[in-house]
């Protein structure tokens, strides 16, 4: 049989005087339960306000421990917003960007709608194309870049006129024979193509470089930033080229000076229309010469 605990404090002070303590509480408590019970009974405002005074003691207390434990209750709340609240703002974001890329194009064909109304009434009053031949070759292993038209002097070709070909432009008349012409590609070196950006009308040079590319370059302007997809057309200036005709296309982003592709690629064009000038030379001047009934001069009289 397993001997019976100790309840005895034994000689520690320090547990006689819990002990002590303990049952002094214990009679306190039961005395004053006595004795609130006892003034509920028999005199009940006394007792109201009693207990307001002690409620009056507590709330503040107990205003404290609700307001920490509202505090630490609401930190998994707080958390899980903020992470809501960030998916969100990045959705936000995304939404902004394509947005932004929408009314950016959305520009652009505003754009490009009133290019393309003006560029209807420049092919109202544009003369009527020379001829339409064929490329039947285009050089592509020397540095420089040409191709032979099948169609010359016979049929109206003159140096100097603008070719093109259904989706943009191919070059210039350079030299023409007979019965052939020899049409210098604006990929070449020593073609320059003034152009303009649909976006903006942003005023450029199309350089060839001699690889089957362009170089865009910037006029009048520093830190132009050039975007994918760009277009650049003909403007006009220089009076060869009719304004509105497609050049290059930027493929990737560029600052100032970028690589283009041409449009309208010389090995992928069968027929070339041959355009006049958009603003041809004036006819060289004619001396008159006096009708043959025409009566001399009277000579001057000599001086005395």
């Amino acid at each position: 049989m397993a001997p019976a605990r100790d309840r005895r404090t034994g000689f520690s002070r320090r547990r006689q005087y819990s002990a002590f303590l303990g049952y002094v509480l214990a009679v306190a408590g039961t005395l004053v339960g006595i004795v609130l019970l006892v003034v509920s009974s028999f005199n009940p405002p006394a007792f109201a306000a009693l207990r307001m005074t002690a409620a009056s003691v507590v709330a503040p207390v107990a205003s404290v421990l609700d307001s920490a434990t509202r505090a630490v209750a609401s930190v998994p709340a707080a958390i899980g917003t903020w992470i809501d609240v960030h998916g969100e703002n990045a959705a936000l974001k995304a939404e902004v960007v394509r947005d932004r890329a929408l009314l950016t194009r959305a520009r652009i064909l505003a754009y490009d709608n009133r290019r393309l109304r003006a560029l209807l009434a420049v092919r109202d009053r544009s003369p009527a194309p020379v001829i339409t031949a064929r490329l039947v070759a285009s050089s592509a292993t020397s540095g420089r870049r040409f191709a032979l038209l099948n169609a010359g002097r016979l049929q109206d070709v003159r140096p100097g006129m603008p070719v093109r070909g259904p989706l943009g432009l191919v070059g210039r008349v350079l030299e023409s024979g007979p019965i052939a012409a020899r049409v210098l590609l604006i990929t070449d070196p020593e073609s320059l193509v003034p152009v303009r950006r649909t976006r903006d009308g942003l005023p450029a040079i199309a350089a060839g470089r001699g690889d089957g590319r362009v170089d865009i370059r910037s006029v009048n302007a520093t830190n132009v930033r050039f975007r994918p997809g760009e277009l650049f057309v003909t403007t006009g200036t220089g009076g060869i080229y009719p304004p509105g005709i497609p050049v290059a296309v930027i493929p990737a982003t560029g600052i100032d000076n970028v690589v283009a592709i041409p449009v309208a690629a010389p090995d992928a064009v069968d027929f070339a229309l041959v355009e006049q000038p958009f603003m041809p030379m004036p006819p060289p001047r004619r001396a008159v010469a006096p009708p043959p009934n025409a009566a001399p001069l009277p000579a001057s009289s000599p001086a005395p």
